[in-house]
């Protein structure tokens, strides 16, 4: 072990839950050569082998459900409800690939002249550096299908949820994969020495841009695959015929979600002047019901954001806002990390909530004149995750999302 520690730390009592020594170049060596021996009989494994095993996977997790979801709540500040339903679905996602895999990779016949086909083949181990927001998800939706390729998995989560990222090995563990999926306690540096190793052969990051463009870049130098989720600041158009009370009702309820880190959550807001006064009141209404408070209690829609430097860093963005012409009509507040459901009017271009990734309880409406003037603003982004167009004319959907710059249109 070295002398570096992660920290454990309950976003909403800010205490620490529990240390984890950071692992030194014998314990990443030992690791690595565990994926390889065992990468070797993973690779030759019958389907229907991995497929008993993941799914006692999908039954561990939802016979544990309840335990699991307390980890989360605990690490990262999302309350028991959403906790639960994360697990829930990557219980269903084990349970997708367990059933589907083997029909998925199986042999396609090319008739040429030649009876030719096309194979797939397991190519070693998977390196994947995961994110806080969804714990658990974010692991097993790239987990589960790896491994029932055949491949090994190798895990470096996000230092605050080290809790998380154990209690998912010890899930694979049990289901009896073995070191076919192993957790690793490394800091950042240490991952040029994991993405050098001849058994990795992908790996796979979801995050911010520096991490990914990082990532990317070991990855090209050692010549190893690479797919790569990164931020977003997802626009959400709302056309003049819309049904504007879903549409705002919509908005809140994405935004607001997972106390606003998602990456692929609505975070701007185009509403045409016709339909503005609607679309705030009905949002107005929606973070009115939200109850934010302790994330265990049962009866609370929101808690904290995941950690004290993040709601710091939202903040500094609503200040910056309002500093240049934008109005707080609900929330603004913070106190620790528990930050207020906000929502701001009379956003510009000008302005970082248009230009950055607001990662947090904070949505932004941008009144426009006309319709052509929001796909002008929504693709002046840097970002490509996702938008979506509320309208009650198909035809007229489809036409605006051949227009955005994205990646999905909705």
């Amino acid at each position: 072990m070295t002398n570096q520690i992660f920290k454990s730390v309950n976003p909403f009592t800010l205490e620490t839950i529990a240390e984890y020594p950071v692992w030194d170049n014998a314990l990443i060596k030992l690791s690595l050569e565990k994926a390889q021996k065992v990468y070797h009989i993973s690779r030759n494994s019958p389907f229907e082998e991995r497929r008993e095993k993941m799914l006692k996977v999908a039954a561990i997790l939802r016979g544990g459900k309840n335990e699991l979801a307390q980890i989360i709540t605990s690490e990262m500040g999302k309350v028991t409800s959403e906790a639960i339903a994360e697990i829930e679905k990557s219980a269903l996602c084990c349970a997708y690939f367990a059933e589907e895999a083997e029909n998925m990779l199986s042999d396609t016949h090319v008739f040429t002249e030649k009876n030719n086909k096309i194979v797939h083949e397991p190519i070693g181990a998977v390196f994947a550096v995961m994110p806080w927001n969804f714990p658990f998800w974010q692991v097993f939706r790239f987990a589960a299908s790896a491994i029932m390729a055949g491949n090994v998995v190798l895990l470096k989560h996000a230092p605050n949820v080290c809790g998380c990222a154990i209690a998912i090995e010890k899930i694979f563990r049990e289901a009896g994969f073995g070191d076919v999926f192993q957790t690793l306690i490394i800091d950042v540096k240490s991952i040029k020495k994991v993405v050098s190793h001849d058994i990795v052969q992908a790996v796979t990051l979801t995050g911010s841009e520096k991490a990914g463009a990082s990532l990317a870049g070991l990855a090209a130098k050692n010549i190893k695959k690479s797919v790569l989720e990164l931020g977003g600041s997802d626009a959400l158009l709302v056309l003049d015929d819309a049904d504007v009370q879903n549409a705002s009702q919509t908005a809140i309820q994405s935004r607001m979600q997972n106390a606003g880190q998602s990456c692929i959550a609505a975070k701007r807001f185009f509403v045409t002047e016709k339909n503005l006064d609607v679309f705030l009141d009905t949002a107005l209404k929606a973070i009115a019901n939200i109850k934010q408070g302790d994330p265990t209690d049962p009866s609370v829609q929101m808690g904290p954001m995941a950690r004290l430097d993040l709601a710091e860093a939202l903040e500094k963005q609503l200040k910056d806002a309002v500093a240049k012409g934008a109005k707080i009509v609900a929330g603004g507040e913070r106190n620790g990390c528990n930050f207020q459901p906000t929502l701001l009017t009379d956003c510009t271009p000008a302005m970082r909530v248009f230009k950055e990734e607001t990662f947090g309880p904070l949505g932004c409406i941008f009144t426009v004149k006309n319709e052509k003037r929001m796909i002008e603003l929504a693709n002046q982004s840097r970002y490509g995750l996702g938008c979506s167009i509320w309208t009650n004319d198909i035809e007229k959907a489809e036409n605006f999302a051949r227009q955005i710059e994205t990646g999905n249109v909705f």
